[in-house]
């Protein structure tokens, strides 16, 4: 390996996207590239294909691979979030926790200890750097994200914990590409993930079903849905299981779908309406929790400002109003926002498309 060149870890999951992160720094001639799986927690096994695809692409680039083992991080920090949020009601995302715990985490971690100078992935998002100067004191680089050019794909929604020790160590290769050129890539360069699928749902399940996941966790406990005004419609297994805005696996039949508008696990109650304009939260007014600002907003905490957000993923951007009273930040909507649930991330961002942080609504 040159000395001279700088080091980086490339995170392969066996998929196409990681494949061409890793191929098109390779290419660059600048970076000593190094591929590695990371060994989560996995229900179903597919976890094994994926590292065997990872190491198949490594093999035909010609970079070292490593398999790292983080099943018992994963379990920590991914797995018992996930299933301690749906106990406790509210709808976690185990995608952004196991950005921030495990990939950004502990992976970077490790790799820095291994004299890594930056970490790679195959995320459909741009990382910008810029100095920002404050009065009397020396210009800071700030690092913020940007969305993908391929907005269908762009993953900035899940990349909002990021801090700002965490950028300075972090590429994204394919954040200016769309997929389909992603694919041309690929095939060009006779990589062996060119014509793979991409992955669905929630990594470490496979095609294992949240609910029967959840269940191997949560007990049964039969409990009554109801509508609005108190009419019992139906009955359920827990009150946990269900997510804000569910409109399939009710088994309540008859007439328009229902949608879940509330759900109350302390007395174990699932409330439908067949009226999606309840699930517009009043006033439009969001608490937000956990805030994280990327750019100089990292540096200097806005007190209030005008931004675009995104409360799911591939959802559009919304206008709303980011306050701050004292430490604690809220959400003003422009409009009545659907499908607002506890424990999910907002993502604010600027007119470019640049991301200015985020937090997890409560």
């Amino acid at each position: 390996m040159n000395d001279e060149r700088k080091k980086v870890f490339v995170m392969m999951s066996g998929g196409v996207d990681s494949s061409v992160a890793a191929f098109l720094l390779r290419e660059q001639g600048i970076y000593d590239v190094i591929g590695a799986f990371i060994k989560g927690y996995n229900v179903d096994g597919c976890q094994d294909r994926e590292a065997e695809d990872a190491r198949r692409v490594a093999e035909h680039l010609g970079i070292p691979f490593y398999v790292i083992d983080l099943e018992e991080e994963y379990k920590q920090f991914v797995v018992e979030y996930l299933v301690n949020g749906y106990r406790n009601g509210i709808t976690p995302n185990p995608d952004v926790m196991c950005n921030k715990e495990i990939k950004f985490g502990v992976f970077l971690q490790k790799a820095l200890a291994l004299g890594a100078d930056y970490v790679a992935t195959g995320h459909y998002v741009k990382i910008l750097n810029f100095k920002f100067e404050i009065l009397n004191e020396h210009a800071h680089t700030v690092y913020a994200l940007q969305q993908g050019v391929d907005t269908n794909k762009d993953q900035s929604y899940f990349l909002w914990t990021l801090t700002q020790e965490q950028l300075r160590h972090c590429l994204f290769p394919i954040g200016a590409y769309e997929k389909p050129k992603i694919r041309e890539i690929a095939a060009a360069a006779g990589l062996p993930t060119a014509q793979k699928k991409d992955s669905q749902g929630i990594c470490f399940l496979g095609k294992i079903s949240l609910r029967e996941f959840l269940e191997q966790y949560l007990p049964k406990q039969r409990g009554d849905i109801v509508t609005g005004d108190g009419i019992k419609v139906g009955e359920h297994d827990g009150a946990w299981f269900y997510t804000i805005g569910q409109r399939h696996g009710l088994h309540v039949g008859g007439g328009p779908a229902y949608f879940v508008v509330k759900k109350d696990v302390v007395n174990n109650i699932v409330t439908v309406s067949h009226d999606d304009r309840l699930l517009e939260q009043a006033h439009a007014d969001v608490g937000l929790g956990e805030l994280n600002f990327m750019g100089a907003y990292a540096i200097a905490r806005p007190k209030s400002l005008s931004v675009m957000v995104r409360i799911r993923y591939r959802q559009p951007l919304f206008a709303a109003m980011l306050i701050a009273d004292g430490d604690v930040y809220r959400l003003q909507f422009n409009e009545p926002q659907r499908f607002v649930a506890a424990g999910q991330s907002a993502v604010f961002y600027d007119a470019d498309g640049v991301v200015i942080g985020g937090g997890v609504m409560v």
